[in-house]
């Protein structure tokens, strides 16, 4: 392995670090500005590439996963990062116009979606509340925000980001969150999987590498091992799993696992991760229609299958009541959505294996799919914690099935909460579906659920990746992890707003389309969800939505919306 290109790039970033954490709020300013710009040139090219590499085409509907996954939410984050630092700058509130509330028990939320007329017409019937730490009151809140920017003299570092390799807007994102948000200076690896993304963030971030402010380098595990060890690393952000973090804290083997017993680190470098980890989707029984099982059956089937299945936060238990007189027909509803969805590339690697590890386990097994198989797994013994679908995050196509007893809604709220809690193992992204009609009867029922999941990120009715979406919103697992057991991670990213104590954010949607609100108990305008991977403008929807991220013209979200309303 040839290293001097890569201790070249830390020894410029070193040289930098300074320079990049005492920059003019307005220099930082005028750089995202460009950002955004050369984002919006290079957004088709970016999904052009990422389209080829996962077997789509630009003309399939799937391909709108690239522009909403890939340009449209690194440019969001650009616009909303651009507006906390305006506020900084002049010395206003960031929070203007933002809803604060406090629970009952205290506990601080703010409203951050919506947050602006666009925001009420693109996301018509959706909202998003960010939870702060139990210990942060409305009187201290704002002390806990943009904290880095309190400093009187930040001495800057080196932040090495080791790279996903399956989502194409992690990778940039994570550079904004440690460049604007923590005033450290980045080198980049880009994961072997996406490296061909390498090229296109190159151009966009050129301003930033011409200034000593970022770096790429590119390579296998054996450059990502001598870059976590090297002493120009100040700190380091992997977005992987526990096996990564743990060698990198604690090393390998038999000597690692008892280092990580013990809690010795071979290295003392602070670590931030996002480490995905087994997700819930906990289905509340109620009065539903045809119409909503089908509904909501996509709804589930997108958590599961969009990008193929590989996503951190993928569901992968869906959790039903027993004794719901809906459950079956429910998973038949499921059952044909999944054998009407086209085959796609497993383009991850080791895909196979993580199958046939996950069809070996309990359950009986059901395939779709022609080559590319899809799979649903039935029949779990919930008793059986240590089964593997409750302790392994499968990374791939597979959705398991599990019942829980369910004499009432608020035993079996109470029973579902428990066994996300205790039983799965991750706390990075969680799901509930409930009628509203149902919620309205049951709020306080409902309410406790939200409230006690210990998860980073809680998608009502709609997935909890929106959550990653949505860049006003910090992006990690719950606190409370500890290095010996890491879990889903630890810190977060994105978080526009620059909350400095986040405890979880959590994500509505519609229960049901706009053309079936009224008899549900809700109000608003939204067709399909953009991201349903049965939406058959997702393509469109995506192309314009990083439209309009890039112009702001009332024109380019009308646009938006005529597609949307053909989903």
């Amino acid at each position: 392995m040839e290293t001097d290109h890569i201790d070249s790039a830390v020894h410029d970033l070193q040289a930098s670090k300074h320079s990049w954490a005492t920059l003019d709020i307005h220099e930082k300013t005028l750089l995202l500005r460009e950002l955004r710009a050369r984002a919006g040139v290079n957004a088709r090219r970016w999904v052009e590439v990422a389209v080829k590499a996962k077997g789509l085409s630009m003309d399939s509907p799937l391909a709108g996963e690239e522009w909403i996954a890939g340009p449209y939410g690194f440019i969001d984050a650009i616009n909303a990062l651009e507006s906390t630092l305006g506020r900084i700058a002049s010395g206003s509130d960031v929070l203007e116009g933002y809803r604060v509330s406090t629970r009952l028990d205290g506990q601080v939320i703010v409203g951050v979606l919506p947050a602006s007329i666009s925001d009420k017409m693109l996301f018509s019937g959706s909202s998003a509340d960010v939870w702060m730490d139990p210990g942060v009151t409305v009187d201290s809140l704002s002390d806990t925000i943009g904290v880095f920017y309190r400093e009187e003299d930040p001495s800057g570092s080196v932040c090495l980001i080791l790279g996903a390799g399956n989502v194409a807007s992690i990778p940039p994102l994570d550079v904004l969150y440690k460049l604007f948000n923590e005033g450290e200076v980045a080198i980049l690896k880009m994961n072997p999987v996406n490296e061909y993304l390498g090229e296109t963030l190159e151009e966009i971030f050129a301003d930033f590498i011409d200034a000593g402010y970022l770096r790429f380098v590119y390579g296998g595990g054996d450059v990502g091992a001598y870059l976590t060890s090297h002493d120009g690393v100040d700190t380091i952000h992997i977005t992987g799993s526990a096996r990564t973090y743990n060698a990198i804290r604690y090393g390998v083997g038999k000597e690692g696992e008892a280092n990580r017993m013990a809690d010795k680190p071979i290295s003392d470098k602070p670590i931030s991760a996002e480490l995905g980890g087994v997700s819930p989707t906990i289905v509340v029984p109620g009065d539903w229609s045809r119409a909503d099982l089908r509904f909501q059956a996509e709804n589930v089937v997108t958590q599961k299958m969009n990008n193929s299945g590989f996503n951190c936060v993928a569901a992968q238990i869906l959790i039903l009541p027993d004794s719901w007189d809906l459950t079956d027909v429910f998973l038949d509803e499921i059952r044909s959505v999944l054998g009407g969805l086209r085959d796609r590339d497993a383009y991850y690697p080791g895909t196979r294996d993580r199958c046939e590890a996950a069809l070996a386990g309990s359950g009986a097994v059901e395939e779709f799919g022609g080559e590319a198989k899809r799979y649903l797994i039935t029949g779990l013994d919930a008793e059986a914690t240590q089964d593997a679908a409750f302790t392994t995050e499968y990374f791939a196509p597979v959705l398991s099935v599990v019942m829980l007893p369910s004499p009432d809604i608020p035993s079996f709220v109470a029973a579902a909460t428990s066994f996300a809690n205790e039983v799965l193992v991750g706390t990075l992204g969680a799901n509930i579906i409930v009628h509203p009609k149902t919620e309205k009867a049951y709020s306080d029922t409902i309410d406790r659920m939200i409230a006690g999941l210990r998860y980073g990120g809680i998608g009502v009715n709609t997935w909890s990746a929106s959550v990653y979406l949505l860049s006003r919103c910090p992006w990690g697992a719950f606190p409370g992890n500890t290095p010996p057991d890491i879990g889903s991670g630890v810190g977060v990213v994105h978080n526009a707003l620059m909350f400095g104590m986040p405890q979880k954010a959590v994500a509505r949607g519609p229960f049901a389309p706009s053309h079936r609100t009224l008899t549900k108990g809700e109000i608003h305008l939204s067709p399909k969800p953009v991201f349903f991977v049965t939406n058959k403008q997702m393509h469109n929807v995506g192309e314009r939505l990083v439209d309009f991220a890039v112009t702001g013209k009332t024109t380019d979200m009308l646009r938006i919306v005529s597609s949307a309303v053909r989903g």
